[in-house]
């Protein structure tokens, strides 16, 4: 832009600076006809001898979803948040300010503004501070249709910003040429339909609504020099996804170069630095709202894969460049969603929860060893309808519930997290019999206040005593999802690697609240063990594919997949794993992850489970998993796995983090989970897990006991209350 994207190297700057040695000179005494009549004849290019794309911008080609079978179209992707307006219906207060934001001297030069040019080149070689740019808004127009054409290779569109000589005096003949043949009103008007506002915004109808939530007509003052001074560096100014700051003090930038052209007078211009910037957002439309109809729950996949994308460097060198390969480039995407699993999903899901209630059950569906994501289903519409006032995720939603990020920290996952404290014992030279004679309150070395506190300390408690209370090791400390016995375990081994475990498996943590305690006080944190961060079904279920993958950690990837419009591969299809845990260990903690579902582990020490009906579901398959049920209930999780997927769902609102779901529907989420193991295997061959080895296995102390099934329905003794973690979590 004005100030060019990426700076000239300081030898490009001072080998152009030579070239045009002895134009600085002229410059400083010419006068601006003369100037003017130079750089005409200096174009040196002719309108015909454009490439197309200047003459006759290219028309974006459609980049196609399709899910994992290469068939079923998801949808398509194009530039929909980009809306061609004429030049009438831009506010000439908006057409002001981005000349005086951009290119004061717009409407004296003819292309290339060689006075501005060598200016700037001036200051550059004798350095001291921000190095300066001298591209007019034709040249800028010029780059912009370069480097997104969709018709140009990508050594084509990447060229068209390289810091050399040649590009930079062809860029002048470009737009000497185009000047000659294109009014500036036009220019002008082709310039504002092209430019990158930020935040997902092209051209100024789409920044006007993006920000503003109105039409470019009816643009005012302070909001045209707003949008006019993110143009220079959209990423860094978005008062959306930027700095707010930096877009005021640009904002004040732009008013006062107004003043000096004489678009607005200084009493205009105070008063609009004065007005606060009030924004009315509208959510970025994009193709993931516009899936097949009776599908909108493909749009939260939809949306994973979108976001996804704009972290890969393969489609471009910023977001902005991905955003505008996805939508323009042409590519053909065969994704990872299986639509039979994600059918599953879907239906269990609004069977659980109709479309109609505030409770919410978002489900992930992984496969272990790829990471690819099979499903991701929620019993919401993935839509930008109008809902009821304060629900912001009921029942229309484009926030990734499943997934998490945005606004969406997670859940309370309970006891599933017993995992990982198992896990960094194992790792840590315990063996699955490593006992414990499990009170029905323990007390800790944690300080506490209130209900959960034993004399000042936190003490968290059995939810059944007469269950759980007694002398356990992990296979039925975990079966039995014993409160005291893994707070015990927690302790033995150090509370910071039960946190690091986790990170280790791929659970992020978005709270604010969440990543600074395991950032600063992992060693301090108690009730970690118990599920009291939060957490999402996609991040959960990939954990625990990594324990059914014997320790390899893969990403998740929601590709199988992508094609360019030549026809190359891109290589971003391929699943990026590591080991993260010693096979054996991975083995030993899904040896006791049997015991929950109603199986039995080769050493034969399970004796009762939390979800024990899971094992008729899968007609006696080899499948684990865990149950965990959060501070009274609040939310209710299941989370169960096979060597060939892995899957996770949390009961919840998401609105409202105190109107807990209750234990009753703990039955239906195990089912529902099941159900969607059960349509992911389906035709597949079974496979066993492999046992572990006896020396990490060790020898029991007691009698393998029998007894009845109980519901998974601890409470996980955080002294903070729910509603309370939920207000730390957003500060």
């Amino acid at each position: 832009m004005a100030a060019l994207r990426s700076p000239l190297s300081r030898l490009f700057t001072v080998l152009l600076a030579g070239l045009l040695a002895g134009l600085v000179l002229a410059v400083a005494a010419l006068p601006g006809n003369l100037l003017l009549g130079f750089a005409a004849r200096s174009a040196l290019g002719s309108y015909a001898a454009l490439p197309d794309s200047l003459r006759t911008p290219a028309t974006p080609q459609r980049s196609y979803l399709y899910a994992n079978d290469g068939k079923t179209l998801i949808t398509t992707f194009y530039d929909v948040n980009r809306t061609d307006v004429a030049l009438d219906d831009i506010a000439p207060v908006m057409r002001q300010a981005i000349v005086a934001a951009e290119d004061r001297r717009f409407y004296d030069h003819g292309g290339a503004d060689l006075r501005g040019l060598a200016r700037a080149l001036v200051a550059n070689v004798k350095g001291g501070g921000t190095e300066q740019g001298g591209s007019t808004l034709t040249m800028q127009y010029v780059r912009n249709v370069l480097k997104t054409d969709p018709g140009r290779t990508a050594e084509e569109r990447a060229a068209a910003t390289d810091p050399t000589i040649g590009r930079k005096i062809q860029e002048i003949r470009y737009a000497g040429a185009l000047e000659k043949s294109l009014g500036k009103d036009e220019i002008l008007h082709r310039y504002l339909n092209i430019a990158y506002f930020g935040s997902g915004a092209y051209g100024i109808a789409a920044a006007s609504q993006r920000y503003f939530g109105k039409a470019p007509a009816r643009l005012t003052l302070a909001e045209s020099a707003l949008l006019a001074g993110l143009v220079q560096s959209p990423d860094a100014y978005s008062p959306i996804d930027g700095d707010r700051d930096a877009a005021l003090a640009r904002r004040s930038y732009v008013l006062d170069s107004m003043v000096a052209t004489g678009a607005v007078t200084a009493a205009q211009a105070t008063q609009a630095k004065a007005e606060p910037l009030t924004l009315r957002p509208t959510a970025q439309p994009n193709g993931c709202t516009a899936v097949a109809e009776g599908h909108d729950d493909w749009g939260y996949f939809c949306d994973y894969l979108r976001r996804w994308w704009l972290t890969q460097p393969a489609f471009g060198a910023t977001v902005a460049e991905r955003e505008q390969a996805l939508r323009s480039g042409g590519y053909t995407v065969v994704t990872s969603l299986d639509p039979k699993v994600q059918a599953t999903a879907q239906q269990q899901a609004t069977k659980v929860y109709g479309y109609g209630n505030k409770r919410a059950l978002p489900i992930a569906a992984v496969q272990p060893g790829t990471g690819r994501v099979l499903a991701m289903a929620v019993n919401r519409h993935y839509s930008l309808a109008d809902n009821p006032a304060g629900q912001a995720n009921y029942r229309n939603t484009v926030n990734p519930l499943i997934s998490g990020g945005a606004s969406v920290d997670g859940y309370q996952a309970g006891s599933t997290f017993k995992l990982f404290t198992m896990l960094a014992a194992l790792e840590s030279d315990r063996t699955l019999s490593t006992g414990f004679d499990a009170p029905a309150k323990l007390p800790t070395r944690y300080p506490a206040e209130g209900p959960g506190s034993c004399d000042g300390r936190w003490c968290p408690a059995n939810a059944n005593p007469d269950w759980m209370d007694g002398y356990r090791m992990m296979w039925d400390g975990f079966g039995r999802s014993v409160n005291t016995y893994f707070v015990w375990l927690a302790e033995q081994v150090g509370q910071d690697k039960v946190v690091e475990m986790a990170q280790r498996l791929g659970i992020t943590f978005r709270a604010d609240s969440d990543a600074a305690f395991a950032k600063d006080n992992a060693a301090n944190w108690g009730s970690f063990t118990l599920g009291v961060a939060a957490t999402t079904p996609l991040d959960l279920a990939n954990a625990y594919a990594t324990v059914a993958a014997e320790g390899t950690y893969c990403t998740p990837l929601p590709v199988v997949s992508v094609t360019a419009a030549d026809g190359e591969k891109v290589p971003v299809g391929e699943p990026s794993c590591k080991r993260v845990l010693d096979a054996d260990v991975a083995r030993a903690a899904t040896d006791a992850a049997r015991c929950p579902v109603g199986q039995q582990s080769p050493y034969g020490q399970c004796n009762g489970g939390t979800a024990t009906g899971v094992d008729d579901i899968l007609d006696g398959r080899p499948v684990a998993g865990k149950t965990g049920s959060s501070e009274q209930n609040s939310t209710e999780t299941f989370v169960g796995f096979t060597p060939q997927v892995a899957v996770a769902g949390i009961a919840a609102n998401p609105d409202d983090p105190a109107d807990s779901v209750g234990s009753a529907v703990q039955s239906k989420v195990i089912d529902a989970v099941a159900r969607v193991i059960a349509t992911a295997v389906k035709g597949q061959p079974e496979k066993a897990f492999a046992a572990p080895s006896r020396e990490l296995a060790g020898e029991p102390r007691r009698p393998v006991e029998r007894a009845p099934v109980v519901p998974d329905r601890q409470p996980t003794q955080d002294p903070r209350s729910a509603l309370q973690r939920w207000l730390d979590r957003r500060g």
